[in-house]
Parts: structure tokens; sequence; C-alpha cells
């Protein structure tokens, strides 16, 4: 049976240690389902407001918002966007909102090509 010590030559920390959540924001769960509900309009009055650094990088994709960073965010920037709703797609590498339409089925092509894209804050 394995036993959970650090590594003295490396310094990693065991697994535990590893994802420890201790340094991240709460995030309020009923308020990120409710705000996961949002039509697209709503969603981006809301980002307008409240955060106008993520509506200005904002894509509306159909009906859903993306918003993509060049490099990765830290733990204070991830949370205000899961508290406003959207999740992380790992295969577009986009943080996206549903807007109350979630898919039954994962797409299987680019749904920029299908169903269009703009940018709210430049159409502005």
């Amino acid at each position: 049976m394995k036993t959970p010590k650090q590594n003295s030559k490396s310094k990693l920390k065991n697994r535990p240690e590893q994802v420890s959540t201790g340094n991240r924001p709460q995030i309020d769960l009923t308020l990120r389902r409710a705000n996961r509900q949002l039509e697209t309009e709503k969603l981006l009055g809301l980002l307008r407001s409240e955060t106008p650094n993520f509506f200005q990088i904002a894509e509306v994709v159909g009906k859903w918002v993306w918003i993509q960073f060049s490099e990765k965010q830290p733990p204070t920037v991830t949370s205000v966007l899961s508290q406003f709703g959207f999740h992380w797609n790992n295969t577009r590498q986009a943080w996206q909102h549903p807007c109350g339409t979630i898919a039954d089925d994962r797409a299987t092509y680019d749904p920029r090509t299908r169903y269009g894209s703009y940018f709210p804050a430049k159409a502005a």
C-alpha cells in the first residue's frame, strides 16, 4: 500500500495538497445555476455592467457567449466566469455560456461556421 508522503528530492506536494482549493474564491452555486439560464442579451448586459473587460472580449456564437484568453487566467478570473455561469470547453479552449440553450449532444463541427458569430462590444 502506498503512503502519502512528500517527495523530498523534487519538493513536489502530494496529490491532495496540489489540488487544494484553499486559495480559490467560493462560488454561489445557486446564483451560478440561475445565471446559466440567462438569455444572451441579459448575459451581455450583466457582463457590460459588472465586468466590462469580459464584455470587450465576449463573442456571441449562435445564442451562446464565448470568452477566450491568450493565456491561462488566475483563479479569481475563472471563479468570476464560473459564477456568471460559464464553463470551460477544453476542446475549443474557451469559456462558454449556453444562455439557457443547453444542447443534448456535443457539436462535431465549428459552431461559428454554422451559426455565425460577432463581438457585441464592436457592434455597440
